[in-house]
């Protein structure tokens, strides 16, 4: 897929499918395996999958477990959209989302609570030893757009216009500001690390 390319939808279904992804909890600093899970939702009405990967704690492997996970699956040529829980997971495993697009063909949308401080990504990332490619995975990441709901979220966006990732947004987040595929993904991944899941996405 032609990285200038965005996907066009002509319309957007009400049950487009949309792949969540989070990690699961995970001791600070650990360059272990952490637990991937992603979420195969309709929109934000219907579990439809639960797929998992493992990704090294603060390593560098999260773009190519992601977009392998994806192109594995047997639900991959109905999905929609990818959903991404930031992009730093297990630690400062930071993927990049363009080649995610590349590899995959289907758009990435990050989802963010916040507006990220890319000073302290910065200053964080220093300490490796690989940390301009790292930052340039942030960078690659785009511009962060507001999204104004009820409580605003914060997106990035590969492969995909602005306008279409925003009414993916607001369709799929039915039970609070987070998008479902995210807030379960989230959930899953917490209470088969820990036992039980506590918080929100």
């Amino acid at each position: 897929m032609n990285e200038n390319e965005n996907r066009k939808f002509r319309k957007i279904k009400q049950e487009i499918r949309i792949l969540g992804v989070d990690d699961a909890p995970f001791p600070i600093h650990t360059t272990s395996p952490v637990m991937l899970i992603g979420t195969v939702f309709r929109a934000g009405n219907w579990l439809d999958g639960v797929l998992r990967t493992y990704i090294t704690g603060d390593g560098t492997d999260a773009t190519s477990k992601i977009s392998s996970m994806v192109n594995h699956t047997r639900q991959k040529d109905q999905l929609g959209v990818i959903m991404l829980d930031g992009i730093t997971f297990g630690g400062f495993n930071v993927v990049n989302i363009r080649k995610i697009f590349q590899e995959t063909g289907i758009p990435v949308i990050v989802i963010m609570r916040r507006f990220p401080s890319f000073e302290k990504i910065k200053k964080a990332l220093k300490r490796f030893q690989d940390w301009e490619e790292r930052w340039n995975n942030v960078l690659d990441a785009g511009k962060v757009y507001e999204i104004e709901n009820e409580e605003n979220i914060y997106i990035q966006i590969q492969g995909i216009n602005l306008e279409d990732a925003e009414e993916i947004v607001r369709l799929s987040a039915t039970r609070s500001a987070i998008p479902e595929p995210v807030r379960v993904a989230h959930i899953i991944a917490a209470g088969v690390t820990t036992g039980e899941s506590k918080g929100s996405a």
